[in-house]
Protein backbone atom coordinates (compact mmCIF):
# COMPACT_ATOMS: atom_id res chain seq x y z
CA UNK A 1 0.00 0.00 0.00
CA UNK A 2 1.43 3.35 -1.03
CA UNK A 3 1.59 6.53 1.03
CA UNK A 4 -1.08 8.14 -1.16
CA UNK A 5 -3.43 5.19 -0.48
CA UNK A 6 -2.86 5.58 3.27
CA UNK A 7 -3.45 9.33 3.04
CA UNK A 8 -6.68 8.83 1.07
CA UNK A 9 -7.83 6.26 3.65
CA UNK A 10 -7.06 8.66 6.48
CA UNK A 11 -8.99 11.46 4.75
CA UNK A 12 -11.97 9.17 4.14
CA UNK A 13 -11.87 8.03 7.76
CA UNK A 14 -11.78 11.62 9.02
CA UNK A 15 -14.63 12.60 6.72
CA UNK A 16 -16.66 9.58 7.86
CA UNK A 17 -15.95 10.52 11.48
CA UNK A 18 -17.15 14.08 10.91
CA UNK A 19 -20.33 12.90 9.21
CA UNK A 20 -21.00 10.45 12.03
CA UNK A 21 -20.43 13.14 14.65
CA UNK A 22 -22.71 15.56 12.76
CA UNK A 23 -25.45 12.91 12.59
CA UNK A 24 -25.14 12.26 16.33
CA UNK A 25 -25.29 15.97 17.13
CA UNK A 26 -28.38 16.40 14.93
CA UNK A 27 -30.09 13.40 16.55
CA UNK A 28 -29.26 14.71 20.03
CA UNK A 29 -30.63 18.11 19.05
CA UNK A 30 -33.87 16.55 17.80
CA UNK A 31 -34.20 14.54 21.00
CA UNK A 32 -33.50 17.56 23.22
CA UNK A 33 -36.05 19.77 21.46
CA UNK A 34 -38.63 16.95 21.53
CA UNK A 35 -38.11 16.30 25.23
CA UNK A 36 -38.31 19.99 26.08
CA UNK A 37 -41.43 20.55 23.96
CA UNK A 38 -43.25 17.56 25.43
CA UNK A 39 -42.19 18.40 29.00
CA UNK A 40 -43.34 22.02 28.71
CA UNK A 41 -46.59 20.89 27.09
CA UNK A 42 -47.30 18.39 29.89
CA UNK A 43 -46.57 20.99 32.58
CA UNK A 44 -48.82 23.54 30.88
CA UNK A 45 -51.67 21.05 30.37
CA UNK A 46 -51.71 19.63 33.88
CA UNK A 47 -50.59 22.71 35.71
CA UNK A 48 -52.48 25.43 33.88
CA UNK A 49 -55.16 23.66 31.83
CA UNK A 50 -53.77 24.65 28.43
CA UNK A 51 -50.93 23.41 26.25
CA UNK A 52 -48.96 24.30 23.17
CA UNK A 53 -50.63 22.88 20.07
CA UNK A 54 -47.43 23.07 18.05
CA UNK A 55 -45.64 20.78 20.51
CA UNK A 56 -47.16 17.59 19.11
CA UNK A 57 -46.51 18.48 15.46
CA UNK A 58 -42.96 19.56 16.19
CA UNK A 59 -42.26 16.40 18.20
CA UNK A 60 -43.65 14.16 15.46
CA UNK A 61 -41.57 15.88 12.76
CA UNK A 62 -38.38 15.77 14.83
CA UNK A 63 -38.95 12.12 15.76
CA UNK A 64 -39.24 11.08 12.10
CA UNK A 65 -36.07 12.99 11.21
CA UNK A 66 -34.20 11.56 14.21
CA UNK A 67 -35.13 7.96 13.32
CA UNK A 68 -34.01 8.24 9.70
CA UNK A 69 -30.83 10.12 10.61
CA UNK A 70 -30.06 7.32 13.03
CA UNK A 71 -30.76 4.63 10.43
CA UNK A 72 -28.41 6.28 7.94
CA UNK A 73 -25.72 6.76 10.59
CA UNK A 74 -26.04 3.16 11.80
CA UNK A 75 -25.43 1.58 8.38
CA UNK A 76 -21.70 2.27 7.93
CA UNK A 77 -21.07 1.35 11.56
CA UNK A 78 -22.69 -2.08 10.98
CA UNK A 79 -25.24 -1.41 13.71
CA UNK A 80 -28.35 -2.57 11.85
CA UNK A 81 -29.87 -5.89 12.82
CA UNK A 82 -28.03 -8.73 11.12
CA UNK A 83 -28.68 -12.43 10.87
CA UNK A 84 -25.17 -13.81 10.71
CA UNK A 85 -25.84 -17.52 11.19
CA UNK A 86 -25.64 -18.46 7.51
CA UNK A 87 -22.91 -15.95 6.75
CA UNK A 88 -20.86 -17.27 9.68
CA UNK A 89 -21.10 -20.79 8.31
CA UNK A 90 -19.93 -19.61 4.88
CA UNK A 91 -17.15 -17.33 6.14
CA UNK A 92 -14.46 -19.94 5.54
CA UNK A 93 -15.67 -20.61 1.98
CA UNK A 94 -14.45 -17.51 0.17
CA UNK A 95 -16.48 -17.85 -3.04
CA UNK A 96 -19.74 -18.64 -1.25
CA UNK A 97 -19.16 -15.84 1.26
CA UNK A 98 -18.43 -13.36 -1.55
CA UNK A 99 -21.61 -14.42 -3.35
CA UNK A 100 -23.67 -14.07 -0.17
CA UNK A 101 -22.12 -10.66 0.50
CA UNK A 102 -23.05 -9.50 -3.01
CA UNK A 103 -26.58 -10.87 -2.60
CA UNK A 104 -27.03 -9.06 0.71
CA UNK A 105 -25.86 -5.77 -0.81
CA UNK A 106 -28.16 -6.20 -3.84
CA UNK A 107 -31.09 -6.86 -1.48
CA UNK A 108 -30.20 -3.73 0.51
CA UNK A 109 -30.14 -1.76 -2.75
CA UNK A 110 -33.54 -3.19 -3.73
CA UNK A 111 -35.00 -2.27 -0.33
CA UNK A 112 -33.54 1.24 -0.61
CA UNK A 113 -35.01 1.61 -4.11
CA UNK A 114 -38.47 0.60 -2.89
CA UNK A 115 -38.27 2.85 0.18
CA UNK A 116 -36.93 5.72 -1.91
CA UNK A 117 -39.64 5.35 -4.57
CA UNK A 118 -42.41 5.27 -1.98
CA UNK A 119 -40.92 8.19 -0.06
CA UNK A 120 -40.55 10.20 -3.27
CA UNK A 121 -44.24 9.67 -4.06
CA UNK A 122 -45.15 10.88 -0.58
CA UNK A 123 -42.88 13.92 -0.90
CA UNK A 124 -44.63 14.87 -4.16
CA UNK A 125 -48.06 14.44 -2.54
CA UNK A 126 -46.92 16.44 0.49
CA UNK A 127 -45.77 19.42 -1.59
CA UNK A 128 -49.36 20.50 -2.02
CA UNK A 129 -50.34 20.46 1.64
CA UNK A 130 -49.16 21.92 4.92
CA UNK A 131 -49.30 20.89 8.56
CA UNK A 132 -52.32 22.16 10.44
CA UNK A 133 -50.68 24.06 13.28
CA UNK A 134 -47.12 24.98 12.27
CA UNK A 135 -47.81 25.28 8.55
CA UNK A 136 -44.68 23.49 7.34
CA UNK A 137 -44.86 21.60 4.06
CA UNK A 138 -46.16 18.05 4.55
CA UNK A 139 -43.29 16.95 2.27
CA UNK A 140 -40.95 17.35 5.28
CA UNK A 141 -42.34 14.19 6.91
CA UNK A 142 -41.41 11.66 4.16
CA UNK A 143 -38.28 13.56 3.07
CA UNK A 144 -35.95 11.94 5.64
CA UNK A 145 -37.01 8.47 4.40
CA UNK A 146 -36.04 9.49 0.87
CA UNK A 147 -32.70 10.92 2.00
CA UNK A 148 -31.99 7.88 4.18
CA UNK A 149 -32.72 5.47 1.32
CA UNK A 150 -30.40 7.42 -0.97
CA UNK A 151 -27.63 7.51 1.65
CA UNK A 152 -27.82 3.83 2.58
CA UNK A 153 -28.21 2.85 -1.08
CA UNK A 154 -25.10 4.82 -2.01
CA UNK A 155 -23.11 3.21 0.83
CA UNK A 156 -24.32 -0.29 -0.13
CA UNK A 157 -23.49 0.31 -3.79
CA UNK A 158 -20.00 1.51 -2.87
CA UNK A 159 -19.46 -1.56 -0.68
CA UNK A 160 -20.71 -3.78 -3.51
CA UNK A 161 -18.37 -2.19 -6.04
CA UNK A 162 -15.44 -2.35 -3.62
CA UNK A 163 -16.32 -5.99 -2.81
CA UNK A 164 -16.10 -5.20 0.87
CA UNK A 165 -16.82 -8.36 2.91
CA UNK A 166 -19.70 -8.49 5.36
CA UNK A 167 -18.81 -7.53 8.92
CA UNK A 168 -19.82 -10.46 11.09
CA UNK A 169 -18.82 -8.84 14.37
CA UNK A 170 -21.75 -6.51 15.12
CA UNK A 171 -20.64 -6.40 18.71
CA UNK A 172 -21.96 -9.91 19.40
CA UNK A 173 -21.01 -13.47 18.74
CA UNK A 174 -22.03 -15.19 15.54
CA UNK A 175 -24.95 -17.48 16.28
Amino acid sequence: MSDSDLLAGTRASRSRGRLEKTAHVLMAGCLAVMALAVFVNVVLRYGFGSGIAASEELSRLLFVWMVFLGAAAAYPAGEHMAFTSLAGLLAKRRAAFALLTALVRVLVLAACAMLGWGAWQQVVVGLGSHSVVLGYSAALLPLPALLCSVAIGAMALLELLQRKPLDLGHGAEVE
